[in-house]
């Protein structure tokens, strides 16, 4: 907990600099209303790897400045968190740019811009933001999923989060056809995966929003997986705690690419870079370089 009690808070704010996140798990990414204070206060308890506190579409235009105020507030309260903290700001000319700068000064470690279409957009967001703090975006307009491969014009651009229901809309499609195997969701789901890999861009899967349907969450997490996705937007702690199970180190995976590398290493001081092992059957170097990748991930 950031404060023991929400009775009695402070009348400013606080002056306290949490360190950048020490880890680079990306399991589950769970967004948060800034509004909710009790959830705000437990930013510090979480065990969501990424944690996104969310100031665009979820937060009436009313009340936008109060989100932001306190988000900042908690922020400077906060000694330490586990999480990746990120801020999901509105789009730049709907307020974002104004939002970036009010928060540069205070302690977290990513600002995800909503609705990003161009290199241009993306150059003005890395232009507004502090140095020491990632860009993720929001791919939510077919503009932006036109473009993905060609986002990335800085390396602090690290990672794309798919808003799959907004992206729908403006393609002109339905969101009833958000439903496992639907062959366009998996179109969509597929490209969106190649083109961030290909501009090294981390993939985030969408929000499955029946937050009570645990079961269809798992569904989709697996699902995920299998397409090869790592990352997937949570609601709360029950599909946060689906996701870094489902997402989690796979314990077989794990050894089977520490064995790869031993025996690899050891034949390629030989220079044998293609050979038989009593285990895994044929081992060569593209075999290696996937089991460091799964090694990288772990």
């Amino acid at each position: 907990m950031i404060f023991k009690d929400l009775e009695n808070l402070p009348s400013s704010f606080g002056e306290k600099q949490k360190s950048p996140c020490a880890h680079t798990k990306r399991r589950s990414n769970m967004m948060l209303n800034p509004l909710n204070l009790k959830h705000l206060n437990c930013m510090d308890e979480s065990s969501a790897d990424m944690i996104t506190l969310n100031l665009e579409d979820a937060i009436a235009p009313t009340r936008k400045k109060e989100a932001l105020h306190n988000i900042a507030y908690f922020l400077s309260y906060m000694e330490h968190s586990s999480s990746f903290i990120i801020v999901r700001t509105n789009p730049l000319h709907q307020g974002g740019a104004e939002e970036i700068a009010f928060l540069n000064n205070f302690a977290f470690d990513a600002v995800r811009v909503a609705k990003i279409k161009n290199q241009q957009e993306v150059a003005q967001a890395l232009t507004l933001l502090s140095d020491d703090k990632e860009l993720h975006i929001s791919l939510e307009t077919k503009e932006a999923f036109q473009n993905l491969s060609n986002l990335r014009i800085d390396p602090r651009l690290t990672t794309a989060n798919l808003g799959i229901l907004d992206l729908l809309t403006s393609l002109g499609l339905p969101q009833s056809i958000v439903t496992p195997n639907n062959p366009t969701i998996d179109y969509i789901l597929s490209k969106f995966l190649v083109d961030a890999k290909s501009a090294g861009i981390h993939p985030i899967s969408f929000m499955f929003q029946d937050y009570h349907n645990t079961e269809m969450f798992q569904r989709w997490c697996e699902h995920e997986k299998q397409m090869g996705f790592s990352s997937k937007a949570c609601m709360g702690p029950k599909q946060v705690a689906i996701a870094n199970k489902v997402f989690g180190v796979d314990r077989v995976a794990l050894e089977r690419a520490r064995h790869i590398k031993k025996v690899f290493e050891a034949q390629q001081a030989k220079e044998n870079h293609g050979f038989m092992d009593d285990t895994y059957g044929f081992i060569d170097e593209p075999i290696y370089r996937d089991a460091l990748l799964v090694l990288e991930e772990s």
